[in-house]
């Protein structure tokens, strides 16, 4: 993976350009971003979390997020991991069944009551779910729940990582991925806006 700044080549920000500038005004931000990255897609030690794997659930949650040049840049990063087409092709058509408007779910009876909102929890196809295999299934459907229905997202849910494989630092690396990917597609759209304006 090339380390050039990711959100950078993400926005075509030139060396130079007003948005170049501006992120130059947060130059810790701006490294600490790219650090992250790093850390989580191209780590010096894979641990438990094979490189395709990170990648697949990287552009399942970004499709999710609904922001097409961030995950064009995930879908092209897990082909060049040696992706089979078959897998990205799977990967893509479960964001598209997956995408929703959220946050769904329920808070406990109280003055919160009025922002529950119903909406289904989402599964894998199962003419999908082959294709995926276990691990990437079940972190899928969990990535949905810490994004459309966070209220939802419990032990249960926890379990259900657990019983496909993961690990406990599997799942916190899991979870650490979905964060940056949130903080990313923000950072990429508030730039994105802010570039028409300037």
């Amino acid at each position: 993976m090339s380390d050039i700044d990711v959100i950078d080549r993400l926005l075509g920000i030139a060396p130079g350009s007003a948005l170049d500038r501006i992120r130059a005004t947060r130059t810790e931000a701006r490294a600490q971003a790219q650090a992250s990255y790093r850390a989580l897609f191209n780590p010096d030690d894979m641990a438990g979390i094979a490189q395709q794997e990170r990648l697949a659930v990287a552009a399942f949650v970004v499709g999710l997020h609904g922001q097409s040049a961030v995950t064009e840049h995930y879908a092209g990063a897990l082909a060049a991991a040696g992706a089979t087409p078959a897998l990205a092709d799977a990967v893509a058509a479960a964001a598209k069944a997956a995408t929703g408007q959220g946050p769904y779910g329920s808070y406990p009876a109280g003055p919160l009551s009025v922002e529950d909102q119903p909406g289904a929890t989402w599964r894998v196809d199962g003419r999908i779910a082959p294709i995926l295999g276990p691990r990437l299934t079940a972190a899928f459907e969990h990535m949905h729940l810490l994004i459309l229905h966070p209220r939802d997202a419990g032990p249960t849910a926890l379990q259900a990582l657990l019983d496909a494989g993961w690990t406990t630092t599997d799942v916190v690396t899991l979870s650490q991925i979905a964060a940056f990917l949130a903080f990313q597609v923000r950072v990429v759209a508030g730039l994105g806006a802010l570039a028409t304006r300037l």
